[in-house]
């Protein structure tokens, strides 16, 4: 294999910004310190976060006009490369740049800009995103707070009305930040316009609330303590009529109200998507996350012996299992694949918000692509980091070995910016709709055909006719269904398949949904939410897929394109084992192929074991970015010392003599 190759492959677009945040990542410095206290862990962050302020390495996404670098994917590349130094780092960053910044830039217009833009970026005004509330997290458009048009004086009043509309879960809120985007109900002249986006100052210089602000801290957490999460409320706070970041909707002094968008839930799709970049980032950077624990346990897992083997003195190294290869390959094969995907998505929104691409359709795919990833790669790190604890033994439980500290860490990340089912329902309606519009403008009869068409798929896989296809065609030739489960088509086919299959069932169930009185449609969307969320999730699974394959297309090298198929083939294989049950009920697989999945994932695993230390050193983790003892070569020399010690005492004769071994031996006369 051919590992540099490799791993410029994995860097990306934006390899060099990558590179160069690794290094700020790999310095003493910008790293975590686990012996500290919440608090000080906090201020630790803030200077951290003036470091990276004055060099200057946080600006690539604002506009070149106010001193940025207009380069979106860039930015987005390094930022992810920070939860390598410390997550909390990532995250207060994300906080002030990714998210207030960006808030401004995205909804603001050139005055906002030239007027806040230069001191969010040197972190002279650190900043809080003030969307969450108590009651109403992913449901943004149900937000309690308001803020009320005052023509006599031509300010915005901004209030919390109730306890539940408290702003909660902000970082940089309950110390550091001096302003905050407030999101709120605008009302003007009698009207509710929606949700829009207010620039509020919450605190002077000297950190003192200002009047009508009050603020409370969210405490310890379960991760990401450097981090000061609270929460705001406002008491009535007066602000100019400028401070409405007016991009998409604007009141004039005499209070009218004017948008370039009519449409006020188009509109308020339109100014949540050009925030869309907190879920990109968070699909990087856990699988940043995942790609570090891995490289620590495959390190460990290739050094680490236990239980002794067929040679004498000598003990099995752990990845020589079948069972360790089989947790730790399919988790290989699947961050491989939300790489890729990743890359696909980053390149997607660098073409949306550098203005390249950026058209509503581009948007839409964007958001729903967006929300289709960062759900299963926040979720796989979860179970990544779980695994590679246990793989690793007593030793992976050890903080000096961060995978259990990442594990708390990146909790959060399945709730952060959207909780995860919520965003995959999104997707799957998004699946609905695109499934409706191949029926547009069909007569009956087209229409007729098409159902017919897809009644018929459906009835000949659970007849058992495609199953008994399949027996008579494999009977007697293991190596037929092997051959066909290892074809790239055939597992484009069951994956997209699965898909297909399962939005048309649950559009089939909703078809009247439109026609029942709005609490019965409600109902009857309940009952099936859970199926519109697992097809969500197949489908993501699908787009890994895709792009893994894409991805093999680009890669010259013979031996690492081999490696890189059964990698693939792995991952596709791994999803279909894990939904083997569906495929068998659904009679696309017959039970004699699908009894030779799991063996064929079995001898994948066993041909990638000799490949596995290259698959993640690709990944481009040196050992001031893991930073884990037992990734750095010293069980190796454990090991060797102890072996080396019982092949001199064997040798030496005075090796004392085995109870056991006398024992098998008297149980053979």
């Amino acid at each position: 294999m051919e590992v540099a190759e490799l791993g410029e492959q994995l860097l990306g677009a934006w390899g060099e910004y990558r590179k160069r945040s690794r290094k700020n990542a790999s310095r003493p410095e910008l790293h975590r310190d686990d012996t500290l206290p919440y608090t000080e862990h906090r201020e630790r962050i803030l200077e951290q976060l003036h470091l990276l302020a004055e060099e200057g390495a946080t600006n690539l996404a604002f506009p070149k006009r106010v001193g940025g670098g207009d380069n979106p994917g860039a930015n987005i590349a390094a930022f992810e490369e920070l939860v390598l130094a410390d997550p909390s780092l990532q995250i207060k960053a994300g906080v002030q740049w990714g998210l207030f910044g960006s808030a401004i830039t995205q909804l603001g217009t050139e005055e906002h800009h030239d007027k806040w833009l230069p001191d969010v970026m040197s972190l002279k005004l650190p900043g809080a995103f003030a969307m969450t509330e108590q009651t109403h997290g992913s449901d943004v458009a149900s937000i309690g707070t308001t803020a009320t048009y005052d023509g006599d004086t031509q300010e915005w009043v901004i209030n919390t009305p109730f306890r539940g509309a408290w702003k909660d879960y902000l970082g940089n809120a309950a110390l550091h930040g001096k302003a905050a985007v407030v999101f709120a109900q605008l009302i003007t002249q009698g009207m509710n316009h929606g949700v829009h986006a207010f620039f509020v100052p919450i605190r002077t210089d000297d950190g003192e609330l200002l009047p009508g602000v009050q603020s409370e801290d969210d405490g310890v957490k379960g991760g990401l303590n450097g981090v000061d999460n609270g929460r705001l409320a406002f008491d009535y706070v007066r602000i100019p009529r400028t401070n409405l970041l007016n991009r998409y909707g604007d009141v004039a002094e005499d209070g009218a109200y004017s948008s370039p968008i009519e449409n006020p839930a188009r509109r308020f799709f339109t100014m949540l998507g050009t925030l869309v970049q907190g879920r990109v980032s968070l699909d990087g950077a856990s699988t940043n996350a995942a790609k570090a624990a891995l490289a620590i346990a495959v390190r460990y897992g290739n050094e680490r012996r236990q239980f002794n083997s067929a040679t004498p003195g000598e003990e099995t190294v752990l990845l020589d299992y079948q069972l360790h290869q089989r947790r730790l390959l399919p988790h290989i094969a699947t961050v491989y694949a939300q790489s890729f995907a990743h890359e696909t998505l980053l390149k997607q929104f660098h073409g949306v918000f550098s203005g390249e691409l950026d058209t509503p359709e581009n948007r839409e795919d964007l958001e729903t692509l967006a929300a289709a990833l960062k759900p299963m790669s926040t979720w796989k790190a979860l179970d990544v980091l779980q695994e590679c604890r246990e793989a690793c033994g007593g030793a992976g439980f050890l903080a000096e070995n961060r995978i259990p500290l990442l594990r708390h860490d990146l909790d959060v990340y399945a709730t952060f910016e959207g909780d995860n089912h919520i965003l995959l329902q999104l997707v799957g309606k998004r699946l609905l709709a695109d499934y409706a519009k191949q029926f547009k403008g069909l007569d009956q009869r087209q229409m007729a055909g098409k159902i017919a068409g897809q009644v018929a798929s459906r009835i000949y896989s659970g007849s058992g006719l495609r199953r008994v296809g399949q027996t008579i065609i494999d009977f007697g030739q293991p190596a037929r269904s092997v051959g066909w489960l290892r074809n790239p088509a055939t597992q484009h086919e069951l994956l997209s398949g699965r898909v297909e299959t399962m939005i048309a069932d649950i559009a089939g169930a909703l078809r009247n949904a439109s026609k029942l009185p709005k609490a019965e449609a409600a109902a009857l969307f309940n009952e099936h939410q859970h199926e519109l969320i697992e097809a969500a999730r197949a489908h993501a699974e699908l787009l890994q897929w895709e792009a893994f394959s894409d991805a093999l297309e680009d890669i010259r090298d013979i031996p690492t394109k081999r490696v890189l198929t059964w990698l693939r083939d792995l991952f596709g294989l791994s999803l279909i084992e894990q939904h083997l049950a569906w495929y068998l009920y659904t009679g696309r697989i017959s039970p004699q192929r699908g009894a030779l999945v799991g063996k064929y994932v079995n001898r994948l695993v066993a041909r990638l074991r000799t490949h596995v230390q290259d698959l993640v050193d690709a990944f481009g983790y040196d050992d001031p970015l893991l930073r884990a003892k037992i990734a750095t070569g010293a069980e190796a020399e454990r090991q060797a010392e102890s072996r080396e010690y019982y092949r001199v005492l064997r040798e030496s004769g005075e090796a004392p003599r085995s109870e056991h071994e006398e024992f098998k031996k008297r149980r053979k006369r």
